[in-house]
């Protein structure tokens, strides 16, 4: 070895040297280094899991979200149907008071018609009769009694109304 320029000595020295500050960068780096890196190891393997278990909350909250949309939506149409029905109620039974409404107006309306022929045939016989009167004065010459012959003008065309009725 001599021959080759290597001292045993100082390779001894250098092997003893060597060791020493294996044992010191395994005593003052290594195991701390090592330390660390099973420390974040272990927080990372921690992190993956609370991961996970947020994964499967978010699924479970998921399929809870869906869920209540989907009893939201069967509410919501629970909805509609009863509003819808009622519509229907409230359409025809305000149908039904028109109705009923319009079927009074009409028979209000044919008993002022009536009263109202009746009170033109009134007037018309009145009439009739002051003329008849007047007529059968000029052509007596006389003055008949007004009252008396319009209460006979009257009970005759009464008696004639009977009779067309009949």
């Amino acid at each position: 070895m001599e021959q080759l320029g290597i001292s045993l000595s100082s390779f001894i020295a250098q092997l003893v040297n060597f060791g020493i500050l294996l044992v010191l960068l395994y005593l003052v780096a290594y195991k701390p280094v090592l330390k660390m890196m099973d420390g974040r190891t272990a927080r990372i393997k921690e992190s993956l899991e609370q991961a996970e278990v947020m994964k499967k909350q978010a699924e479970a909250a998921e399929v809870e979200f869906k869920k209540q949309i989907a009893d939201a939506s069967k509410q919501g149409q629970a909805v509609i149907e009863r509003a819808s029905r009622t519509a229907d109620e409230i359409r025809q039974r305000t149908q039904a008071e028109a109705k009923v409404e319009a079927e009074a107006l009409v028979e209000r309306a044919r008993a002022d018609i009536r009263r109202e022929r009746d009170e033109i045939i009134d007037e018309l016989r009145k009439e009739f009769a002051d003329l008849t009167i007047l007529a059968a004065g000029k052509v007596i010459g006389k003055t008949l009694d007004k009252t008396a012959h319009r209460d006979l003008i009257g009970q005759v065309l009464e008696e004639s109304a009977g009779l067309r009725k009949n």
